[in-house]
């Protein structure tokens, strides 16, 4: 049985989307819901980024971003947390890829390598997508030496289809602010 919490605190990236209903209230409150977790520190976050539906298109456009938190949580744990919010925000699984209140998944976390029936890590799509990679881009320092940097950066080079993303709203988690980028 694996242990639900590490011996020391682990960075991760989560990617957030939603195209149904109040879209940013939304983000902002499943946000809101990470950091009020006893075990969860959100340490940075992305800008506000409007991009087209991928896979299942018939749907309205997305809105995505993503964080940094800093978590004791083991990556299942942390995993667990995020489907209660989901869940908690009216998330429900009709359609593969399909329109949804909210969505998050875990990127990468550092020291975690894992490959389960319910979680892989690094996620395994994230350098195919540039809703993914635009919103990482902002919150991972460039210093950083586990090569999520280096990762993201390659990815952003090699991926067409950028043009299907646009800024939303500059947002600044530590002000809590999200003036218009519009």
């Amino acid at each position: 049985m694996k242990p639900h919490f590490t011996s020391e605190p682990s960075e991760a990236y989560i990617a957030l989307g939603a195209n149904l209903g109040d879209r940013e209230g939304t983000l902002m409150e499943a946000v809101e819901r990470l950091h009020d977790h006893h075990q969860i520190n959100v340490l940075r976050s992305s800008h506000l980024y409007e991009t087209e539906p991928v896979g299942y298109v018939d749907q309205p456009y997305f809105l995505n971003m993503a964080v940094a938190i800093e978590t004791e949580l083991d990556p299942h744990a942390l995993l667990t947390v995020m489907q209660g919010i989901e869940k908690e925000l009216g998330r429900v699984r009709h359609i593969h890829w399909g329109p949804r209140t909210v969505d998050l998944d875990l990127l990468w976390m550092q020291g975690w390598v894992e490959a389960t029936p319910d979680l892989i890590l690094p996620h395994p799509r994230m350098e195919e997508r540039a809703f993914v990679l635009v919103p990482l881009n902002d919150i991972v320092p460039s210093e950083e030496t586990t090569g999520l940097q280096k990762i993201v950066k390659t990815a952003l080079e090699k991926l067409d289809g950028k043009e299907g993303i646009q800024l939303w709203r500059t947002y600044n988690w530590e002000t809590g602010s999200a003036p218009s980028g519009n």
